[in-house]
């Protein structure tokens, strides 16, 4: 009697596992559903632009020239003068001081050439 007592305990304790486990399952479901929600939307409003932004500037710098005028992430403007592989010469100031500069240093061109205008208006 004992025996058939314990296994009616066990069944009555299994079954009120059952839709315990089943709501486990789907509070992590939706936890998984969210977190994975919350990192698409932090990749297209983060990530996403940060990257453009990159690409811009690294085609901004690529696209320099002998004689465009620029200006450093420091704040120096100047005229490019010689440019090299990783660095440019800017000739800056009224006593036409020179000086060299990484390729990365470089935030902005304030020279508008007529390829540029064309890009602009294909966009």
């Amino acid at each position: 009697m004992n025996t058939s007592l314990l296994n009616l305990m066990t069944r009555a304790q299994a079954s009120a596992q059952e839709p315990a486990q089943a709501d486990m399952t789907g509070s992590m479901i939706y936890m998984i559903v969210s977190i994975a929600l919350m990192v698409v939307v932090f990749y297209f409003f983060a990530i996403r632009p940060q990257k453009k932004k990159e690409k811009e500037a690294k085609e901004m710098r690529d696209n320099l020239q002998i004689g465009d005028e620029v200006t450093t992430i420091g704040g120096i403007t100047g005229i490019i003068v010689r440019k090299n592989e990783d660095t440019v010469v800017i000739e800056t100031g009224g006593d036409r001081s020179k000086i060299r500069v990484k390729l990365w240093a470089i935030s902005e061109n304030a020279t508008i050439h007529d390829n540029a205008e064309e890009v602009v208006k294909k966009k």
